[in-house]
C-alpha cells in the first residue's frame, strides 16, 4: 500500500511540474500550431494598403484586420495613399514590398495601373489578397469583398421601386475603379432588362470627393430637371449628392440610393435626404483578408490561381454581402 502511495505521489509531482512548465502560448514549429490551434508569432507582420487613408470607410475593415491579428497572435500595420491617386498608392505599395512583410491586403485604386506592382509582390514570395476593390489581371491570390455587380442590381431594383418603375435616373460614380465599374454595370443592365420605362441619362465622375460629387449632381439636375433618381456608388458621393438636393430645395422630388454606412450617410437617411444606402460587409473584408494571408504564409492553403491538387486552394472570390439601409432600420447601423 505504501509502495502504491509512493508511485501516485511521484506521478502527481511529474504532472504538476508539467503544468508549471507548459506554456500553451509559446511560439514554436508547426507542431505547436496543431496543438493549440492556428497561431503565429508577433514578429510576423501583415500590412493593409488602401487609398484616401483618412476616410471613415476603412475603419471597420481595419478593425476586422486587427481582430484577426489578435486571434492569430500576429502583428499588423496600416498604410495608404493619402489622396485618390494611383501613382501615390503604387509608391506606398513599393515601399511596403521593400520591407518584405509576411503578407499584403490591398484595395486597388485602379485595376490596370497597379496590377504590375501587385504581381511584383506576389512574384517576390509575398502573399497578396485583394479586398474591397479588385485587380483581376494581377497575381493576387484571392478577392474578398462585395459582389459589386450584384450590388448594382440591388441598387437598381431599390431605386426603381422608389420612383415607381419609370422616369429618368442618373449615376455618380468612380468610373475608372473596378468595383465601381461592376456596380455601374449591374445597375445599367438591370434597368435595361427589367425596367424599360426608366432611362439612365448619364454617368458623372464624382472622384470620391464630396464637393466634386455635389457639383456633378447639380450638373445632372440642370441637364435633366425632370430627373427622378440618382444612384451613387460610394459614400462621399452620396453625401455630396444629398447636399446638392438640399441646396436645390428638391428634397422630396429626387430619390437617392447611395453606398456605405458612414455617419453622414446615415444622418441623411434619418432625415430623408438619402432614401437608401447599401451597407457593405467591411469588417468581414478585413478579417478574412488576414486569415487568408496567414493561411498562404503557412502553406495551409494555395493561391486560387495555382493548380496544386495536394493543397486546398483559396476561393478566387468571396462575397461579403450588402444590406439595404433605409429610415426603418437606420438605427441598427450607428456605431457599428
Amino acid at each position: 500500500m505504501k509502495k502504491l502511495f509512493f508511485i501516485y505521489t511521484i506521478l502527481i509531482g511529474i504532472f504538476t511540474l508539467f503544468l508549471l512548465k507548459y506554456d500553451p502560448n509559446s511560439p514554436g514549429d508547426g507542431t505547436n500550431l496543431t496543438r493549440r490551434g492556428l497561431g503565429g508569432d508577433l514578429e510576423e507582420k501583415y500590412v493593409m494598403v488602401t487609398f484616401q487613408a483618412g476616410i471613415d470607410y476603412w475603419k471597420t475593415a481595419l478593425k476586422g484586420f486587427e481582430d484577426a491579428a489578435n486571434s492569430l497572435n500576429v502583428s499588423v500595420e496600416y498604410r495608404g495613399a493619402t489622396h485618390y491617386d494611383v501613382h501615390e498608392q503604387i509608391t506606398v505599395l513599393e515601399q511596403v514590398i521593400a520591407r518584405k512583410p509576411d503578407g499584403i491586403a490591398i484595395s486597388a485604386i485602379d485595376p490596370e495601373k497597379i496590377t504590375a506592382t501587385i504581381s511584383k509582390a506576389a512574384d517576390s514570395g509575398i502573399p497578396v489578397v485583394l479586398f474591397d476593390s479588385g485587380a483581376p489581371g494581377s497575381k493576387a491570390s484571392s478577392f474578398v469583398g462585395t459582389d459589386n455587380y450584384n450590388a448594382g442590381v440591388i441598387g437598381a431594383e431599390k431605386l426603381a421601386d422608389l420612383i415607381g418603375n419609370k422616369g429618368k435616373v442618373g449615376i455618380i460614380s468612380l468610373p475608372h475603379q473596378h468595383n465601381h465599374q461592376e456596380r455601374i454595370k449591374g445597375f445599367q443592365e438591370t434597368i435595361t432588362r427589367k425596367f424599360p420605362q426608366i432611362e439612365v441619362t448619364g454617368i458623372k465622375d464624382g472622384k470620391g470627393n464630396e464637393l466634386v460629387s455635389k457639383q456633378a449632381a447639380l450638373e445632372l439636375l440642370e441637364e435633366h430637371p425632370d430627373i427622378k433618381g440618382i444612384f451613387v456608388t460610394e459614400a462621399n458621393g452620396g453625401v455630396g449628392t444629398g447636399n446638392a438636393i438640399l441646396s436645390s430645395k428638391i428634397k422630396d422630388k429626387v430619390e437617392i440610393v447611395s453606398f456605405d454606412a458612414d455617419k453622414e450617410t446615415l444622418d441623411m437617411i434619418k432625415d430623408g435626404t438619402i432614401s437608401a444606402t447599401l451597407a457593405q460587409g467591411t469588417w468581414n473584408m478585413g478579417y478574412w483578408s488576414l486569415q487568408y494571408l496567414f493561411h498562404l504564409k503557412h502553406s495551409l492553403t494555395a493561391s486560387s490561381k495555382l493548380n496544386i491538387a495536394s493543397t486546398p486552394p483559396l476561393p478566387p472570390k468571396v462575397d461579403t454581402g450588402v444590406t439595404v439601409v433605409t429610415k426603418e432600420n437606420v438605427g441598427d447601423f450607428y456605431a457599428r
